[in-house]
């Protein structure tokens, strides 16, 4: 079993999508479960986590209701409002779906580089411990070392790194991001997605050998146990089809032995998120 643990869903209109700029034509339509169960078995995946694009809670509701209509989804990571005096209602409401399996926040978004540590915030993330709700980072590198001491203060949460934190690929930069990956990792309650690499890449010359030294830092960092694959499709089309993309990842881990290969394809997603078999 594959399971995709990163990629979006939606219905497309520019008012609230409006981070799709005219570079992003591609993605400016409807993306349906149909059409990516279609991709998927180009691949072999067999399972996926949806994650949440719109910082909505309608659009949690609507993940949902996707996820009950389609076996293949088997969790979502949605949005609530963390910073909301009406958290606990909002989490009563939805906490409970089985498949509900994680919450995330557009930080890189926030003017403030040190949102993850504002009281509301960190209420936020105490809350969301009673739910055994995981919780996904979505950060630059100039966040890691904020991340890091959101994780520390919260050793019982489940977190999970998306994206590598965004290294500068298409620049070659690898540090400080090398440095602060490695520090992030040293905290045993995160784990890490192997994704959105071909965004962060030359969208129209990257090359597998662009990607190397970024996958080797995270691999060496967070071990076989504690990382993931994801194709951030749609986001991904803007620089690869789905099958590429997946293939990234795919050919790195080649030569990993059979239960290397087990953990990354699917056992850590399932353990991470606590995934229903």
């Amino acid at each position: 079993m594959i399971i995709d643990t990163h990629h979006h869903l939606w219905e497309f209109n520019s008012h609230e999508y409006g981070w799709m700029d005219d570079s992003m034509e591609v993605l400016k339509r409807d993306h349906f479960p149909e059409e990516l169960k279609t991709e998927m078995s180009r691949v072999g995946v067999t399972g996926t986590i949806v994650v949440q694009a719109r910082q909505i809670i309608e659009e949690t509701r609507w993940l949902l209701e996707l996820a009950e209509e389609n076996p293949f989804i088997k969790g979502v990571v949605g949005w609530v409002d963390l910073c909301s005096t009406d958290l606990q209602k909002q989490l009563e409401v939805y906490a409970f779906h089985k498949k509900l399996v994680g919450l995330r926040h557009v930080i890189h978004d926030e003017e403030d580089d040190e949102f993850m540590l504002r009281p509301d915030f960190i209420s936020g993330i105490e809350a969301i411990q009673v739910y055994n709700l995981t919780y996904d980072l979505l950060i630059f590198p100039k966040h890691l070392m904020v991340a890091k001491e959101l994780v520390r203060r919260f050793p019982k949460q489940r977190f999970v790194l998306d994206h590598m934190a965004k290294p500068f690929i298409k620049s070659g930069v690898i540090q400080p991001w090398k440095d602060h990956i490695e520090s992030l990792a040293d905290q045993p309650n995160v784990w890490c997605k192997v994704s959105g690499m071909v965004t962060e890449a030359d969208l129209v010359g990257w090359k597998m050998e662009d990607f190397m030294p970024y996958m080797e830092v995270v691999f060496g960092a967070f071990g076989t146990d504690r990382i993931m694959l994801g194709s951030d499709w749609p986001v991904c089309k803007l620089a690869g089809e789905y099958k590429e993309v997946l293939k990234i990842p795919l050919k790195f881990i080649s030569n990993l032995s059979n239960g290397e290969k087990e953990n990354i394809y699917s056992q850590n997603a399932i353990d991470c998120y606590q995934l229903e078999k």
